[in-house]
């Protein structure tokens, strides 16, 4: 009699992610784990009377996605606050800001995402143009990387910053020559005070901001009011295909609030959560993130991490370079962090056995990184660290062979390439040196050295959508020098977000690819990713996602 089985998926191009036999037509899992993997005869032949049949019409099934660097309390804030994606030039700011003010008027504080560096017909805003079109009611506008918020006088007068307040070592109010705050914050430091305005009392930025917990405590309707609203998006991820998420915020609170969701019955992805080491905490804090990976280190949600800044991000020029910016020789960035600081914390960090994230833009952010990771091995020794650093904007060619050299971990995002088309090409002279450009958003050249690559989003930074980020690889837009565009493969790409991202996160073997015993997390997709055109990938849409064998989402 044939084992019966709890799902089938059938009639699929399978893509396995497994060398050994990358394609097969059909998948069973059983106990919330892969049965086996074959043909469409020989997995029906498994099914029962109770079992579930997917059709997958031809469709590519793969491996659930894992999306290695959202924040997920602020994407899922993000799907209720005042989207400005796509909004450019004064009138359109007006129309869109007033109509959302207009439809929420027990809005606390107006909170705009994804909001364009140079709103306002070339050049950024300041608080006069917000007052002008939202004078009464405070208003806070978030770039789309979350390292600037535009604020008007009202939410500056709010939160105590018009005239300008001490800011922690990265972060700054920029102030006018009469006195006041211009309404740019660049870094948390900077804009979490008025971010607390906001209907969520920027509990979804804590972790971000500090990496501390609500205080005071959050009321049961405020936890209340959280967890509806992770959960709401962890639901969005799932209609992504995705099945586990690697959150680069994180305090005690998120833990806590996803432990409940998953009491629910709610949580649809698997979570890890970091603990987020600032700038100015004391080194002591490390014994917070051994807490929270002794406290949580479960198959569904999981710590084990540290996550750091190095630096900003280049639009504000806050990103750490080695030589000054085009026209501006004297601004080299704003470092997070100083060597020695730093380095000590990485050492520390690794000494505890903790993977390290870390946050770097420019390429003296990404020498330095490597610095302490080197620092940190040669204090501790040399182990199985899989550090991470996160982002790689500029690399200097120098220090392009040290990553596989050491070990570390590209953790890169398609979608923040300015070749993807989601963000505007960098002029030249402005940010960027013409040498710098090939070892801009390099991705490819990265990968060409043997170092391990990894990909996500950076949710809400870019939307969670993964076949847009595969687009944005495997199709990136060739402008001419001196950009020196290189598409990834297919196949690279989707090995980067499902069996490296297992591996990235020490469960390889366990998850990652479509192999008997592995975890039971899968995506069904609506068409043959192999059959279509790179530039039109981002249209395929996801027809079922599958995780811990249970259907979380189904178009």
């Amino acid at each position: 009699m044939a084992q019966a089985v709890d799902l089938v998926i059938v009639n699929g191009k399978v893509l396995t992610m497994d060398a050994a036999a990358p394609r097969a037509e059909a998948v069973a899992l059983a106990a919330g784990k892969v049965f086996a993997v074959g043909s469409t005869a020989d997995i029906r032949a498994l099914a029962g009377p109770q079992t579930r049949e997917i059709d997958a019409a031809g469709g590519s099934v793969l491996p659930g996605f894992i999306d290695s660097h959202v924040h997920l309390f602020q994407g899922s804030a993000s799907l209720e606050f005042m989207g400005m994606e796509g909004v450019t030039g004064r009138e359109a700011a007006m129309r869109t800001i007033r109509a959302f003010a207009d439809a929420n008027p027990d809005e606390r504080l107006i909170v705009g995402v994804s909001t364009s560096y140079q709103l306002m017909d070339g050049r950024n805003p300041v608080r006069q143009d917000l007052d002008a079109i939202l004078p009464d009611r405070p208003l806070a506008l978030l770039a789309p990387d979350i390292h600037t918020v535009w604020a008007n006088t009202k939410a500056l007068e709010l939160a105590g910053l018009l005239h300008g307040g001490p800011v922690p070592e990265g972060s700054i109010i920029v102030m006018a020559a009469d006195g006041t705050a211009t309404g740019e914050l660049q870094e948390t430091g900077a804009f979490g005070p008025v971010l607390r305005l906001s209907r969520t009392g920027g509990r979804d930025m804590l972790g971000y901001v500090t990496g501390n917990d609500p205080e005071p405590p959050a009321t049961e309707a405020e936890r209340a009011a959280d967890r509806r609203l992770i959960t709401k998006g962890l639901a969005h991820a799932a209609k992504h295909g995705i099945t586990t998420m690697h959150n680069m915020d994180g305090n005690f609170y998120q833990l806590d609030l996803l432990g409940q969701i998953e009491a629910e019955g709610n949580l649809k992805c698997r979570m890890q959560v970091p603990f987020h080491l600032k700038n100015y905490d004391p080194l002591e804090r490390m014994e917070e993130a051994a807490e929270m990976h002794r406290r949580y280190r479960g198959d569904t949600i999981w710590s084990g991490r540290v996550k750091m800044f190095m630096d900003g991000v280049i639009d504000s020029r806050t990103a750490l370079m080695t030589r000054g910016y085009p026209g501006a020789p004297d601004i080299t960035g704003e470092p997070v962090f100083e060597p020695d600081h730093f380095n000590e914390a990485c050492i520390r960090a690794d000494a505890l056995g903790l993977q390290i994230c870390v946050h770097a833009i420019g390429d003296l952010a990404v020498r330095r990184t490597l610095d302490g990771y080197g620092a940190a091995a040669k204090a501790n020794g040399a182990r199985d660290h899989r550090h991470r650093i996160e982002h790689i904007e500029v690399i200097h060619p120098d220090d392009l062979p040290r990553l596989a050299q050491m070990g570390v971990v590209a953790s890169l995002q398609p979608r923040h390439s300015a070749l993807g088309g989601h963000f505007p090409l960098i002029p030249q002279g402005t940010i960027l040196h013409d040498d710098q450009y090939p070892y801009a958003f390099a991705w490819q050249r990265i990968r060409d050295t043997g170092a391990k690559v990894v990909f996500s989003t950076d949710w809400p930074v870019v939307p969670i959508s993964v076949m847009e980020t595969l687009q944005c690889a495997i199709a990136p837009l060739d402008p001419g020098a001196p950009w020196d565009s290189r598409a990834q493969s297919l196949t690279d790409t989707l090995e980067s977000y499902t069996v490296g991202n297992a591996w990235v996160e020490f469960n390889e073997g366990r998850k990652g690819q479509l192999i008997a015993g592995q975890m039971g997390d899968v995506v069904v997709m609506d068409r043959d990713l192999e059959a279509v055109d790179p530039g039109q990938i981002g249209q395929a849409q996801v027809a079922f996602t599958i995780c811990g064998g249970q259907v979380t989402y189904a178009a």
